[in-house]
């Protein structure tokens, strides 16, 4: 009895369940993203020309060489 109960309250968030272990995605890059840009706004104590904050922020994230 309880097991089912425990397998009827899981029901709504199958869906979820599943997903998380099929694609084993998580948020640890998107936060040392999100420091780094921090970080970069931090040491400029605010830029006065956007496109320039944009610039660094692209600086320090390269990408994938082609």
């Amino acid at each position: 009895k309880p097991l089912k109960e425990f397998a009827r309250k899981l029901s709504p968030y199958l869906h979820g369940i599943i997903a998380s272990a099929s694609y084993p995605l998580n948020t640890c890059t998107l936060e040392g993203i999100n420091n780094k840009i921090k970080l970069i706004k931090r040491m400029g104590y605010g830029y006065r020309d956007t496109d320039y904050f944009f610039l660094k922020i692209k600086a320090a994230f390269p990408g994938k060489p082609r």
